[in-house]
């Protein structure tokens, strides 16, 4: 589903400032997977809440890549413009919205995102079902909604992916509603109970 808004999920985002950044602010690049980012809302939640935990300087090594299948061929102008309508802006805090989102000056109902926060986000358009992760090495991996459409079989595999495409100790995220199948439990461990925040198990060790 293409339409969202921003902030939708503030649980998710809490379970990874709480659990994830603490230990992703010790690497040199915090590279994060955003895999199925629909037009952007979702991928720049998080890049204004890494924003506001972290501070302007740790920012700078925050690399964001958001991916969505995108058959309309219109999210990489839309995430890269970093233009949204107000009806997808108004539930942000009005702090939050003031300092980083901009009306238009042509066009006050539409608002855009300020610049440092739209220079960490890479969108390129992906297809999660070909199992080819777009690089490796993720200190985290979100995916919220779009395995809730994909068959048994094939989330199975798609976990899999995701769990060669985290570094050692990585985290991966998932909507609420999503249950780890059994055939992947023992590649990722639940950080916390009755949530889907998970950290990668090494194979073997």
């Amino acid at each position: 589903m293409a339409f969202t808004y921003f902030f939708r999920d503030m649980q998710t985002l809490e379970l990874i400032r709480e659990h994830a950044m603490p230990e992703l602010k010790g690497r040199k690049f915090i590279d994060i997977w955003d895999a199925g980012c629909a037009m952007g809302p979702e991928p720049y939640s998080l890049a204004i809440m890494l924003r506001e935990s972290m501070g302007r300087f740790m920012f700078r090594n925050v690399r964001l890549f958001a991916t969505d299948i995108d058959s309309s061929n219109l999210f990489e102008k839309i995430i890269a413009d970093g233009v949204y309508p107000f009806e997808q802006v108004r539930r942000i805090p009005g702090e939050i919205l003031g300092k980083y989102f901009e009306p238009l000056p042509d066009d006050p109902q539409s608002y855009v995102i300020r610049e440092d926060v739209r220079a960490c986000i890479h969108y390129q358009q992906h297809d999660l079902l070909t199992l080819d992760p777009i690089r490796k090495s993720f200190g985290l991996i979100v995916c919220k909604n779009v395995l809730l459409h994909f068959q048994h079989n094939e989330r199975v595999r798609v976990y899999e992916m995701f769990h060669d495409a985290l570094s050692d100790g990585g985290f991966l995220v998932n909507e609420q509603t999503q249950v780890l199948p059994d055939e992947v439990s023992h590649l990722f461990s639940p950080v916390v109970p009755n949530a889907r925040i998970y950290r990668k198990t090494v194979v073997g060790s």
